[in-house]
């Protein structure tokens, strides 16, 4: 039987065909895979390459860290005493605001819960005012109610609505110190309070300094802990987009073991603010020193570093220049919620993705001396996550990370080591 030529041909050529993919597959041509994630940033990138690595499972320290990470340590339980109920209740209210961002809020839900446990008087749940004349959120807009409610029950009572005595008349407005005492309650808020019986009140940040007080101990600094680390937790969809903006992260820094840096670093209070403090010390750096400092100190190029900044500025280049991996908020959140998080003008939601992030980020550097830097110190504390690095001027080419470690931790003098243990 005569056999067709081109049979012969096309069976030699599908024998090569499968030859060829058996070495592709000896050889590992699949090195590298390209992986458009959903709502990819049209900014700096909508491509992710993501370096091939062998399945490590779950533990990503076996992955090469590239960089002076330190090692997470054990997350700490809250050490606080247990609060009774208030026997004695006034029939008063004490009314407040959030302002100024998450990093405000915590010291300023802190103060309010203080003052009204030790006054016996009602907490009506505080409104959130925004940056601009004007702009107001709920309370349930950026927290969990049911949370917060719970947190307080038995501590505080709450009226979740604004009561009639309050709409109906106009409340005495008095300014507080932030990390108020009883003395202070005893002497200024107390007097007031008893000739009012309402009473809205204002924190007031004269210092930025979160170092634990002397004689902080008692039933007032429990109330203060649980106000600061126990009672605000945000809400579902704010959750959700901070753990998908991390999981970006951490899928860009494969090579470090799925580890990133965040910088607080935002450009707007670089321009604002002067960047010596007392005594000559410089309070703030910028992205080319932080860039320096970060290389000097052992991170590899291939460190992810995540910045509070929300758009890129080219001021960020020499930054990115030594850090190709270096991102802004524009660049990982997914393209569905840019309009509600980044383009509202809604300052509040912006600040809260930033400190969320890098309160559970693998390094934290706060470029930016402040209340935000203090805060996010102690969520981190509590985390176990201590890698805190305060930029300096590095003389020599190189030098070790654990001696720019922050003294809130070195010297265990934050706030959060008197709550947690």
């Amino acid at each position: 039987m005569a056999v067709d030529p081109r049979q012969i041909v096309g069976a030699f050529l599908t024998l090569s065909m499968f030859a060829m993919l058996g070495n592709m597959v000896k050889k590992d041509h699949f090195d590298s895979l390209e992986v458009t994630l959903p709502g990819a940033s049209s900014g700096h990138f909508d491509v992710i390459k993501v370096e091939k690595v062998e399945d490590q499972g779950p533990d990503m320290d076996t992955i090469p860290s590239n960089g002076p990470w330190d090692k997470a340590g054990q997350e700490l339980k809250p050490c606080w005493t247990k609060l009774s109920p208030k026997v004695e209740q006034s029939e008063g209210f004490i009314t407040f605001s959030l302002m100024h961002g998450p990093e405000y809020h915590v010291s300023q839900v802190a103060d309010a819960v203080v003052i009204a446990r030790y006054l016996g008087a009602t907490l009506v749940l505080p409104d959130i005012r925004g940056s601009r004349v004007g702009e107001k959120m709920s309370f349930q807009d950026l927290y969990d109610l049911t949370k917060f409610v719970k947190s307080l029950d038995g501590v505080v009572k709450i009226s979740t609505n604004q009561p009639p005595e309050i709409a109906e008349g106009k409340l005495s407005v008095m300014k507080v110190h932030n990390r108020v005492t009883e003395d202070y309650i005893t002497k200024n808020v107390e007097p007031i309070y008893k000739t009012k019986r309402h009473l809205r009140i204002v924190s007031s940040f004269s210092s930025a300094n979160m170092k634990t007080m002397e004689n902080q101990k008692g039933e007032s600094h429990s109330v203060a802990c649980l106000g600061m680390f126990g009672a605000l937790e945000l809400q579902p969809e704010i959750y959700e987009v901070v753990g998908l903006m991390m999981e970006r992260l951490r899928t860009l820094g494969r090579k470090s073991g799925g580890r990133f840096i965040a910088v607080d670093l935002r450009l707007d209070l670089l321009d604002k603010k002067g960047c010596i403090g007392a005594e000559g010390r410089k309070t703030c750096y910028n992205a080319q020193e932080v860039g320096v400092f970060l290389r000097k100190v052992g991170f590899g190029d291939e460190t992810t570093i995540y910045l509070t900044q929300t758009w890129w500025h080219e001021s960020l280049n020499p930054l990115k220049a030594l850090f190709p991996k270096t991102y802004t908020k524009e660049d990982i959140i997914l393209a569905e919620k840019k309009q509600k998080f980044l383009q509202s003008g809604n300052s509040d939601l912006e600040k809260s993705l930033d400190f969320h992030i890098c309160s559970q980020s693998d390094a934290f550097v706060p470029a930016i001396s402040g209340l935000f830097y203090g805060n996010v110190a102690g969520r981190r504390i509590a985390f176990g996550k201590t890698q805190i690095l305060v930029p300096k001027q590095v003389n020599s080419n190189s030098a070790s990370a654990s001696d720019f470690v922050s003294t809130y931790v070195t010297q265990k003098n934050h706030m959060a080591y008197s709550c947690y243990c």
